[in-house]
């Protein structure tokens, strides 16, 4: 057995993934959120896509035209337990404009980390 691999269960206590799909004006403010909750590490991905509002016409040079994917971004998080609730807070306040197409927060289970540099694994790796 590698020298890397803990066999102690307390390692791998209970931890979550947030996916977040904002608009992309909103990143620098839910990042900032984060970061005052304690959050020290995020993963950000330019999306296109819609929701119910299935996007919107626009005009150019005269012709209308459908725009049906829209600019999103994607947070994703992985955390301890103990911190889901004042993240996913942190991320409705911080996304929050009152219009459509505000976004999603999905929550995962994540059964196990391993940091590949040291293999820490579970919260230890986060």
């Amino acid at each position: 057995m590698p020298a890397f691999v803990r066999l102690d269960w307390e390692s791998n206590r209970a931890m979550k993934k947030i996916e977040a799909i904002i608009k992309p004006f909103k990143l620098d403010e839910v990042k900032e959120a984060l970061h005052e909750v304690g959050l020290q590490g995020i993963t950000v991905t330019e999306a296109k896509g819609f929701g119910r509002q299935k996007g919107h016409t626009e005009l150019y040079r005269g012709a209308e035209y459908v725009v049906d994917f829209l600019p999103k971004v994607k947070i994703e998080v992985v955390l301890d337990d103990a911190m889901l609730d004042r993240a996913i807070e942190a991320i409705q306040k911080a996304a929050h404009t009152g219009r459509i197409g505000d976004g999603k927060i999905f929550v995962y289970s994540i059964e196990d980390a391993i940091r590949i540099r040291t293999g820490e694994r579970g919260a230890d790796a986060v």
